[in-house]
């Protein structure tokens, strides 16, 4: 599925950028430390966000997508490590990142738990976790409308809007630094670190 819509997907994530989301790929490169790793990486959307001092490496299930990113990354002279893999069963050691940057992908990512698990497993002890994404709203005729349109959105492309990763980070063990949550709470941005 996003094999196919990878052409596309620029196009149809800008209008959602500048209404549902802006700033937020700001808000993630501004916190980003050191040696970052972007699970989800899609087309490379976040790379012109982040800073010039930055180790980056991307990870994304699509070969169609992370063909995009690297036409991306070379247009912005980055240095990136792009890599196909899968955000449940990430393909690097544990402790080998300083920040994880998951940005609009757990809302489709099928178990968002083990993804964060294994976001957490490869962050150094004190390391970062950055996630921005959809989430349920606060107001419940939102929420409703929500859950009818993921009716139809899970089944076509595997998206879920009722989603809430706040309580999966604080399960996973982390400690959270800022939770923001904007648009009738429907978007919600995380910083949280690994213990040390």
């Amino acid at each position: 599925m996003w094999d196919r819509s990878a052409p596309s997907y620029d196009r149809q994530i800008a209008f959602l950028e500048r209404v549902q989301f802006a700033g937020g790929r700001e808000w993630l490169g501004d916190r980003v430390r050191g040696r970052v790793l972007e699970v989800a990486i899609g087309t490379g959307r976040n790379l012109p966000y982040y800073p010039a001092d930055a180790t980056l490496t991307g990870v994304e299930l699509s070969p169609a997508m992370l063909d995009i990113a690297r036409r991306r990354a070379a247009e912005l002279g980055r240095a990136v490590d792009l890599r196909e893999g899968d955000a449940e069963r990430l393909p690097f050691a544990s402790a080998s990142f300083d920040t994880v940057v998951c940005a609009l992908s757990l809302c489709s990512i099928p178990h968002p738990a083990q993804a964060i698990d294994e976001m957490k497993r490869v962050l150094v002890p004190g390391g970062r976790l950055l996630l921005l994404d959809h989430v349920a709203s606060t107001w419940p005729p939102v929420r409703a409308t929500q859950w009818l349109l993921e009716r139809v959105t899970v089944r076509v492309a595997g998206e879920y809007f009722t989603r809430r990763q706040l309580p999966l980070v604080r399960a996973a063990g982390f400690t959270i630094v800022e939770a923001e949550r904007l648009k009738a709470g429907t978007v919600e941005r995380v910083h949280a670190v690994k213990s040390a």
